[in-house]
């Protein structure tokens, strides 16, 4: 079963970033044998990066290991609603501030698969419990 990547781990290799890059992308190397993916959402969140070109997204996960071509699927929908529903309920009763809903879908995506490589956990944690989480 294949990994999902987060947006913010795809941004750091992408980018080479200076604190984070080299974990991140020797996280994502360790597992590339059990199959990473990116979400849609994931590659909608990091094209501004591309210049706005989906093109050079999938090359640069493509050059990566990383699988881009999984759909979004009704049982991703079903989990990414539960884990609305969820932040929602938190939401009015004061409990969070951020309005994540790029993350409860990413969340959702990745319970389908072998859970999530995120330097964010607290993003997924209080809306996906089940939800297994690497940091790198």
């Amino acid at each position: 079963m294949a990994w999902v990547v987060d947006s913010c781990i795809l941004l750091d290799i992408a980018l080479a970033d200076p604190q984070f890059g080299s974990a991140s992308a020797q996280c994502v190397a360790s597992r590339l044998a059990d199959g990473v993916v990116a979400c849609p959402v994931s590659q909608i969140e990091i094209v501004p990066q591309f210049g706005g070109q989906m093109a050079q997204v999938r090359h640069f996960l493509k050059q990566s290991g990383i699988q881009h071509h999984i759909d979004w699927i009704e049982a991703d929908t079903e989990a990414a609603a539960d884990g609305w529903a969820a932040y929602v309920k938190a939401k009015r009763a004061g409990q969070t501030l951020k309005r994540p809903i790029a993350d409860i879908q990413i969340g959702g995506f990745a319970l389908r698969f072998q859970d999530i490589i995120t330097r964010n956990p607290d993003d997924f944690r209080p809306w996906f419990p089940g939800l297994v989480i690497i940091e790198p």
